[in-house]
């Protein structure tokens, strides 16, 4: 009965991930892939020409990772940790659907 619960509970904890529920922090240093079920629900590619523009409209071509508010590098980093996802690593010039800009520097 413990393992049946077990297997019920599980596709609401990965739905909940999908559809905007807090991702639980990745171990340090795993990458974001693009077949990683919450970068395929965030519409996420490494590179951000590469995005799907009929599926998502919002896209402009500047907008990147290294460009968001959610990406943990600094300037000039090629990758970094991103809050979006569990703090996996993506890729600065990727792009997801949760995109948004950095405020500009005071």
């Amino acid at each position: 009965m413990v393992k049946l619960a077990a297997i019920a509970a599980t596709p609401l904890a990965v739905s909940g991930q999908v559809l905007g529920a807090e991702a639980a922090p990745a171990p340090a240093g795993e990458k974001l892939k693009e077949t990683d079920p919450m970068a395929v629900a965030l519409g996420y590619k490494e590179d951000s020409t590469k995005v799907d523009a009929v599926k998502y409209p919002q896209h402009k071509p500047e907008q990147v990772c290294s460009g968001c508010a959610l990406y943990q590098g600094k300037p000039g980093d090629v990758e970094a940790p991103c809050t979006a996802v569990g703090n996996k690593i993506v890729v600065g010039p990727g792009w997801c659907a949760v995109y948004a800009p950095k405020p500009p520097a005071p």
